[in-house]
């Protein structure tokens, strides 16, 4: 049997979405390496079928090439119910994320130019400002959840803040974007999310403002309010659920790795590294960038199917054993050549705003309460089941209260 039939006639394919895999993704891209190589057949959702690439030079190649691999989903989703619990995830949108060629150019400058006037003295600022606000809440307690008491909050004012946002629709997109990401009630979500970004885009329509949002609407993309409100929606995606990941992970990381930690506090190594090594081992937005090949796709002698999805696994190209064989153990400190902002045309273009956000809030936290410690056995840390996100449901700490 030829590799192509192997990969087209495979019953058993790896389900993504189980809690199973949540719990220990690494265990499960070590098996899927040993069966099946760079190329595995998985599903996303009950009966919802698509390809996992996790081999780096492979991922390389597709996210490099958007020609034979488009992002555009609409033949695929011709065939996918709208009840589809991952869906809303993965389907078109007038957007620079699902779009290919001049629409994508289009898009994607009208993002970039609105992104690039973002003072970043002036972000700093402001997630020292909501990282106080928030810490202040929970200061005298002597313990929080850093996931929804510390790393979503500021991972959702600073954006809302950014876009020009009250808290009143910002609420409602933070309340949809969750539903969608965690795939349990997705179409509502979708619906929720809809209405709300329409309603930002209204406002500032009606009322400009110093914002990424206004900005938008002022290039010479003239983008109308269908497409605004989907470029939104690509922002408020790419910047709640995945920063607060990262922010999560990242502390997670400093409350475990007691090496790391006391490198850390002896200034051998900085917050930055700490972020790079989680980007590296444990990628917030662990499986995405998904292409949809127009015709099938030959990769390394596998035949790809037409129009099903590719779904770019960051997390386990980032430990290919064939990318870090023979490296000593400190050679991800400062290593910033893996694939968790994407690659090629649709790499990410709000990466050193990400950057500069989670290394402020993992950074206050850390000076706020230097002797901080889990609640709870790191064993008992429980992750969100979901195709796409490494997310854990709380992050319990303690700390002294302030005397």
């Amino acid at each position: 049997m030829t590799t192509s039939a192997r990969h087209a006639t495979q019953p058993d394919r790896i389900p993504l979405y189980a809690a199973e895999f949540a719990a220990d993704p690494h265990a499960a891209y070590e098996g899927m390496r040993k069966v099946h190589g760079p190329l595995v057949p998985v599903e996303l959702a009950p009966g919802l079928d698509a390809t996992l690439v996790i081999g780096y030079a492979a991922a390389r190649r597709i996210l490099n090439d958007p020609l034979r691999f488009p992002a555009d989903p609409r033949v695929w989703q011709q065939h996918v119910p709208a009840t589809c619990p991952v869906r809303p995830m993965m389907e078109w949108r007038p957007n620079a994320l699902r779009s290919s060629g001049a629409e994508h150019a289009r898009y994607r400058a009208a993002n970039t130019a609105s992104l690039e006037e973002v003072d970043q003295h002036g972000l700093r600022a402001l997630v020292e400002k909501v990282a106080e606000a928030a810490i202040t809440d929970f200061r005298t307690a002597g313990r929080a959840d850093l996931v929804s008491q510390y790393a979503l909050p500021i991972a959702f004012r600073v954006l809302s803040t950014l876009l020009g946002c009250p808290d009143e629709i910002g609420a409602r997109i933070a309340d949809g974007m969750a539903r969608i990401f965690n795939t349990t009630d997705a179409a509502r979500g979708n619906e929720i999310l809809t209405r709300a970004v329409a309603d930002l885009v209204t406002l500032r329509r009606h009322q400009p403002g110093p914002d990424i949002t206004t900005r938008m609407m002022s290039h010479p993309a003239h983008l109308n309010d269908h497409e605004m409100g989907h470029q939104l929606i690509t922002l408020y995606g790419a910047g709640i659920e995945p920063l607060t990941n990262l922010i999560v992970n990242t502390c997670r990381k400093l409350l475990t790795d007691e090496a790391f930690s006391a490198s850390l506090h002896a200034a051998q190594s900085t917050v930055r590294d700490a972020l790079d090594e989680v980007l590296y081992t444990d990628p917030p937005l662990a499986n995405y960038c998904i292409t949809y090949p127009s015709y099938p796709a030959d990769v390394d002698g596998t035949l790809l199917p037409a129009h099903q999805p590719v779904v770019i696994s960051m997390a386990a190209c980032n430990n290919d054993p064939d990318l870090t064989l023979g490296l000593p153990p400190d050679a991800l400190t400062g290593n910033r050549a893996h694939l968790s902002w994407s690659a090629g045309p649709h790499t990410c273009p709000a990466r050193s705003h990400a950057y500069l956000i989670a290394e402020t809030a993992v950074t206050y936290l850390t000076d706020a309460f230097p002797e901080m410690d889990l609640a709870v056995p790191e064993g008992e840390l429980r992750w969100r089941p979901g195709p796409f996100h490494r997310a854990l449901t709380a992050l319990p700490v303690i700390f002294p209260t302030s005397r």
